[in-house]
């Protein structure tokens, strides 16, 4: 069964999202303090980490930090739940290798089915087409899951890796963010998230002398341009 680990001093919440994770087919491990959350994780490593960033005792960043950083538990996907919706505050969180995030108030249903399509990712680690293994000063290897730019290596989350991957194998074709919610996070296009303006942005800042390669198509999507058609090589 795929296990949980739910961490919110909020305990009402922490008891609805117990109720409901249950039923849909969770098992849950329920922590309301960040010191807890990691002693938690000492003694069992879950499937998937829901993550309040506002705990009374350390930030949630903090715990995140720590989970990416523990070679036992920084393969496990963290999605980050806040009352706060600035940027910043995801900015941090998606720096330190969280995979989503969720901004209080949130429908349930909807957080299940995003935690089910991030099981899913993490547990195919790859995606279907065949990404290029070089565009530009960009190179991935695929089977290191390592990406480099201008041959120094860069390091993205695995989601980031994914969404660039998926960019190289569609070179010069433009992605709805509909078809990029479908494609890379396995979710319903009808839902409504920024989720993917998020992503984009902090990969292309990632991208160093590639980022201007990975461009907007206003009112569309975002489509990595292919320099060859740029008559950059």
């Amino acid at each position: 069964m795929t296990t949980v680990l739910l961490v919110d001093d909020e305990r009402d919440l922490l008891s609805v999202l117990d109720f409901n994770l249950r039923a849909a087919g969770f098992e849950t491990i329920l922590a309301t303090r960040g010191e807890e959350a990691l002693l938690a994780l000492r003694r069992r490593v879950p499937d998937l980490v829901l993550l309040d960033l506002m705990l009374p005792d350390i930030p949630g960043t903090e715990v995140c930090r720590r989970i990416k950083a523990d070679a036992r538990t920084r393969h496990v996907p963290v999605v980050m739940l806040t009352a706060k919706g600035e940027e910043v505050d995801r900015v941090v969180g998606f720096e330190l290798g969280a995979d989503d995030y969720v901004t209080k108030p949130f429908s349930v249903r909807e957080l299940t089915l995003r935690l089910k399509a991030i099981l899913r990712r993490a547990s195919a680690g790859r995606v279907v087409e065949q990404a290029r293994e070089r565009v530009g000063p960009i190179r991935v290897d695929a089977e290191a899951h390592r990406v480099f730019v201008d041959d120094a290596e860069v390091t993205l989350t695995p989601l980031e890796f994914k969404l660039l991957a998926t960019f190289m194998a569609r070179l010069g074709r433009v992605q709805s963010r509909e078809q990029l919610l479908e494609d890379v996070w396995e979710m319903s296009p009808e839902v409504e998230t920024r989720t993917v303006d998020t992503h984009v942005k902090r990969l292309r800042e990632k991208l160093g002398s590639g980022r201007e390669l990975l461009e907007t198509v206003r009112g569309v999507g975002y489509r990595l341009a292919d320099p060859a058609e740029q008559g950059q090589g």
